[in-house]
């Protein structure tokens, strides 16, 4: 066990000095697989042919395993094309990267699209994802690439161009617009980091917003919202912070239903903007929502044609009234609270929910694992064992203010790896933790009700 236990000790130090050198920061990503774009292009484009992915091939291993498994009717008559071979003039982006780019296909991944559009509402975010310098046009050899954070690193994904395709469409994600790329060229490349595209299926905008930021997220439960959750919105808005919200399903047949009033359950929205009007003499607050099915549109109070447009300022109205079916809608915050269940905010900058005031941002980032015999403990259902589990000290120095006591601090749980092991028919593991106050210090232990799990933990 010693010649072990020293190689973890050594893989440990190797990793601080690396970090300490700025490897797996945005500038510095780590090559995910060994994959350098630079030089891989620079080959295909001396030898004149197109990259081609042997890590991520062509074929039906890279699309799915059930669903869009080999004998799936979703799969059937798909063949795998690059835009230029079924697009007379492919771009890579087309007059800026918006939210309209970003249309949900054969993929039950609106969770993920929903994060993405949030990220077109933030140039310099768009960019650490999409870097700059790519093109169907110049310099173009077949192949791209994207920046994700995962579990404290970001790491350069390395993709070709062959997309899936049936009857001349994209199959998955694809741009209103018809001729642009970006969008379904970073599905796949978030496909190969998970696996498989079907590896997609299912999961929270919050998982989407952290891989694509860096930051945390945190969950409001709209039925006992705070008393100044618009404000809250308000403030996240202005520091370019990503927001999605959803409605709960009460069982699998209330998956994808669409309400009365055009919502869809089970589903992941984006909130892409929020707004005040004068409306019959009294303020009234609004949210910018969108549907990345790109259609299907809140038809209540505020939706696109409903008569409230007609009874604000004219120049309100031209600034925000849109009517076009695109997915993208206005709604009331008090029918937001009534009709969602759910808000999701991505914390990306310094500052705290409450203040106003630019404060420092301090992140610790604690690799674990729970390990079965040792320090798998159970949940606080199991209070014998319970103690066993990883328990981590928070010393909290500085108050949010100075006339005010108390810090601001949020504590994240992550899986790692756990999508590219369903293939195997394995999940997120039920995870969690609990945070007690022992004099001026804080513990929190995290547990787990199975036996092993890896885990992260963000503060």
């Amino acid at each position: 066990m010693e010649p072990i236990c020293a190689m973890g000790v050594a893989a440990r130090l190797r990793s601080e000095w690396d970090r300490n050198e700025g490897f797996g920061q945005n500038h510095m990503a780590l090559k995910f697989l060994g994959q350098d774009f630079e030089s891989l292009r620079t080959r295909c484009l001396q030898s004149g042919h197109l990259f081609e992915d042997d890590i991520f091939p062509a074929q039906q291993s890279s699309l799915g395993f059930k669903e869009l498994g080999p004998n799936s009717s979703k799969t059937r008559g798909v063949r795998w094309m690059r835009p230029t071979e079924f697009c007379s003039d492919p771009h890579f982006i087309v007059d800026g990267a918006t939210r309209t780019d970003i249309c949900q296909g054969a993929l039950g991944d609106c969770w993920l699209l929903a994060a993405i559009a949030c990220l077109t509402l933030n140039e310099p975010l768009l960019r650490r994802v999409v870097p700059h310098g790519q093109s169907f046009h110049q310099q173009y050899a077949g192949i791209f690439h994207f920046q994700f954070w995962q579990f404290g690193d970001w790491v350069d994904v390395v993709i070709d161009d062959r997309l899936p395709v049936r009857d001349g469409k994209l199959l998955f994600v694809h741009s209103a617009e018809g001729s642009e790329f970006w969008s379904a060229l970073v599905e796949k490349a978030y496909a190969k980091l998970n696996g498989c595209y079907e590896a997609l299926s299912g999961g929270s905008t919050s998982e989407g917003f952290e891989d694509f930021t860096g930051g945390v997220t945190e969950m409001y439960e709209l039925k006992n919202a705070p008393p100044n959750l618009f404000s809250i919105i308000t403030r996240a808005v202005e520091r370019g912070s990503l927001m999605g919200c959803s409605i709960d399903i009460t069982s699998f047949f209330d998956m994808e239903a669409i309400t009365f009033k055009k919502l869809v359950k089970g589903h992941a929205y984006s909130i892409t903007g929020v707004d005040e009007v004068e409306y019959r003499r009294s303020q009234t607050k609004l949210l910018r929502i969108r549907n990345p099915w790109g259609e299907v549109e809140w038809t209540g109070p505020w939706s696109d044609e409903s008569k409230e447009w007609r009874e604000i300022d004219a120049s309100v109205r031209s600034r925000l009234h849109n009517s076009q079916e695109d997915g993208e809608f206005w709604m009331a915050f008090s029918d937001f609270k009534r009709e969602f269940s759910r808000l999701e905010i991505c914390n990306l900058t310094a500052d705290a929910l409450q203040s106003r005031e630019v404060k420092k941002w301090n992140s610790s980032l604690y690799p674990g694992e729970w390990r079965r015999g040792s320090t798998a403990g159970g949940c606080r259902n199991y209070p014998a064992t319970f103690w066993i589990n990883p328990q981590f000290k928070i010393v909290l120095k500085e108050p949010d203010t100075d006339n005010q006591e108390g810090c601001t601090f949020l504590v994240a749980l992550m899986q790692k790896n756990r999508r590219q092991l369903r293939r195997e028919g394995k999940d997120m593991e039920t995870i969690g933790f609990a945070i007690y106050e022992v004099e001026n210090l804080i513990f929190y232990w995290a547990g787990t009700d199975l036996n092993l799990s890896e885990k992260h933990c963000k503060i």
